[in-house]
């Protein structure tokens, strides 16, 4: 369990989250190697059944990057990924699952020092849980 390096992925906004990961990178700012980024137009675009397959498929977590509430180059698209985000933990809640594995953030363009440290949060977070049990229900 201590070389544990958990699978991440990240569905990262084109206007905000994905640019703050593009400042992070120029700006030599260090986060972990195991986000694997998914660049969407909105992260109201993020349905709650691309979440569930990527935590079945064997990711260990997932997090949902975007504009910061009224910043939204779609207008109501974070709103849209804020309500997706509270259904889909309280039906993993119900069932029993780790809601835990799916965090959403608000990251604008220009913070890159925040992305770089939500990142390692994340990553820290998801290791601390260990391996993700959903993604071994797939595997016989």
């Amino acid at each position: 369990m201590d070389n544990f390096e958990p699978k991440i992925i990240g569905f990262f906004c084109n206007w905000c989250t994905s640019a703050a990961a593009d400042l992070a990178g120029t700006s030599r700012l260090h986060y972990p190697s195991n986000i694997r980024p998914i660049r969407v137009m909105c992260s109201g675009s993020v349905d709650m059944s691309y979440i569930l397959r990527s935590l079945f498929q064997g990711a260990d977590g997932v997090i949902i990057g975007g504009c910061h509430p009224g910043d939204c180059h779609y207008v109501n698209g974070n709103f849209k990924a804020r309500r997706r985000v509270v259904l889909l933990k309280n039906i993993m809640r119900s069932l029993g699952l780790e809601e835990e594995r799916v965090w959403l953030r608000w990251i604008s363009a220009s913070e890159g020092k925040k992305f770089a440290e939500t990142m390692n949060e994340i990553t820290e977070k998801i290791k601390a849980l260990g391996p993700n049990k959903m993604g071994t229900l797939n595997q016989t």
